[in-house]
């Protein structure tokens, strides 16, 4: 199992444990299932400069090769309601996603 450190926008930390060979999919639906979060809204943001953002596209892929290992820090962020506005952005550490 690994352990990983989510930080929510209101600075509020918690811990999710996951299987080392779960994937991005897998980790979305603990937390969904242990914070109540809608895990189809929930967007990723690791503490790292190699590879911050995880995409939707790459839900399936395995927690290890998304960059996320046992102690990773990940910023937890929601994606719209409304996808289809122009004038959704959200805030993040160091820089700003369109």
């Amino acid at each position: 199992m690994m352990k990983v450190v989510v930080e929510n926008l209101m600075g509020t930390l918690f811990y999710i444990e996951v299987s080392n060979d779960g994937t991005v999919e897998d980790l979305k639906r603990e937390i969904e299932a242990q914070e109540k979060l809608p895990a189809d809204r929930l967007v990723f943001i690791l503490d790292t400069d190699e590879r911050p953002l995880i995409s939707k596209e790459e839900e399936k892929m395995s927690l290890l090769d998304s960059g996320i290992h046992d102690g990773s820090h990940i910023y937890l962020f929601f994606t719209p309601v409304d996808d289809d506005s122009t004038e959704n952005f959200r805030f993040c550490p160091d820089f700003y996603l369109f």
